[in-house]
């Protein structure tokens, strides 16, 4: 396994450049429930006397509140089995260590809570705790093969004014009946992309870039048309360009802690791709969940496998990427002005890849282009933004980004998630009821647009 530098520096707002640690997962001591929980204990201890990241999800308020109404009024007084509750209203969003904390390592502290949490995931999984139905959510490529010959039906069933159903569903599986739940196609983005398109011979990066476009679950089978806009954007651009979907790349069961699966997942998409990145191909995601897995969780996964560390070289966000071909070659001629505004929620699996807001960065060379940049969680994370034990919390943590959209009054509203832009639309109904609702999309979406691709 690759070394991982000693933590050394214990000055505070340190210039060294953060790092994580690879995950032992193959190590049985991983999951020793009792050395997991001191080690929260320890972590955690620093977040009490600190408290910077009390703003950024339920978990610290939480942990501080369990603080503050125990006997001493320190860590050592609550009970180790309240950690759960921290656990529970923790999406993995990673902004506690990218944005807040000032102890991650190289600091002598030490500290990442995101980590932990998913150590303590993995160790209540492996002493036989979890949730049949969440593991059943999770398996998005069975459900979506299912559900692609009978969308139409599933859509009327899963939709929101379908209450009876929706009431069933919320008895039986505990998915709550206000949550909006994503819809399937008939014809997914691989069916629609067999054959790649045509790269334009005057397009300014012709003959000279290659990328492979990973579909992702959610595009693939939910939101065909971002795969499609993001052909054709490419293609108008001169690349050469090819839609590839090998599988899922398991950030649900990452959420859940199965992380030998993870890893099963990450070895062959791997593999899948190791052909063409040897042909020159780079690779764009179109989720920011999937870039945030290929780039920087799976290298920590598997450390020592050359495809995966490759992938994870050769990938970027989609938006990166165009914004990347922009700087090299200029992007071609034909960009129009849209729609009278944009409010671009940077969502937080894009702000943990640490590549600034690629998503507004691209729509700002639209012509005329508005764009209102809103960088606050969208509370939706996965299954957290689904299940009724957690839907509350995923509308509270929300309510901050969508009124912030609400006040834009933008025409139109994307992330580089797409759960995170269905969620805050939703939300964005209940603080505007007056006004008209934004178009949801995909900021590569808007893009093709602008190029009247779309």
């Amino acid at each position: 396994m690759a070394e991982t530098p000693a933590p050394t520096s214990a000055g505070e707002g340190s210039l060294d450049a953060p790092f994580r640690h690879p995950i032992d997962w193959q190590n049985p001591a991983y999951y020793d429930l009792d050395a997991v929980e001191t080690e929260m204990e320890r972590q955690f201890d620093v977040c009490h006397t600190c408290r910077r990241c009390f703003n950024l999800c339920d978990s610290f308020p939480r942990l501080f509140d369990l603080i503050d109404e125990s006997p001493t009024g320190e860590l050592d007084s609550v009970a180790r089995s309240e950690y759960a509750k921290v656990d529970e209203a923790c999406t993995l969003c990673d902004m506690c260590f990218m944005t807040k904390c000032p102890y991650v390592p190289p600091h002598v502290f030490d500290i990442d809570i995101p980590h932990i949490i998913l150590r303590y995931r993995a160790a209540k999984r492996q002493a036989g705790e979890m949730s049949f139905v969440r593991e059943q959510l999770g398996e998005t490529d069975r459900n979506g093969k299912l559900a692609k010959p009978l969308a139409g039906l599933i859509n009327w069933a899963t939709d929101r004014k379908n209450t009876s159903l929706r009431k069933v569903m919320e008895l039986v599986a505990g998915i709550d009946t206000e949550v909006e739940l994503p819809r399937y196609h008939s014809r997914t983005a691989i069916d629609r992309l067999k054959t790649p398109l045509t790269p334009d011979p005057a397009g300014p990066a012709f003959g000279q870039r290659k990328v492979a476009i990973f579909a992702t679950c959610f595009v693939d089978y939910n939101t065909p048309d971002t795969a499609v806009a993001a052909a054709k954007v490419l293609a108008k651009q001169g690349v050469q360009a090819e839609l590839v979907y090998p599988e899922c790349c398991g950030m649900p069961q990452l959420e859940a802690g199965d992380l030998k699966t993870v890893a099963g997942k990450a070895q062959r998409v791997a593999k899948a791709f190791a052909p063409l990145i040897a042909q020159g191909y780079e690779v764009a995601a179109l989720t920011a969940s999937c870039g945030l897995m290929m780039k920087f969780e799976w290298p920590l996964l598997l450390p020592d496998n050359p495809e995966v560390l490759a992938l994870s070289r050769a990938t970027r966000d989609i938006c990166e990427y165009v914004v990347g071909l922009n700087r090299s070659f200029g992007l071609a001629p034909g960009l129009g002005p849209i729609e009278s505004g944009i409010a671009v929620h940077h969502a937080c699996h894009a702000r943990a890849q640490n590549m600034g807001a690629k998503s507004a960065e691209m729509l700002r060379l639209i012509p005329g282009a508005k764009v209102d940049l809103i960088e606050r969680c969208s509370g939706h994370g996965g299954t957290f933004g689904v299940m009724k034990d957690t839907y509350p919390l995923a509308v509270k943590v929300g309510k901050s980004a969508a009124r912030l959209a609400a006040k834009t009054g933008d025409e139109a509203l994307c992330s580089d998630c797409p759960l995170a832009c269905k969620h805050l639309g939703q939300l964005l109904e209940a603080e505007s009821i007056d006004a008209g609702q934004p178009r949801r999309s995909h900021p590569i979406e808007i893009l093709a647009r602008a190029y009247g691709l779309a």
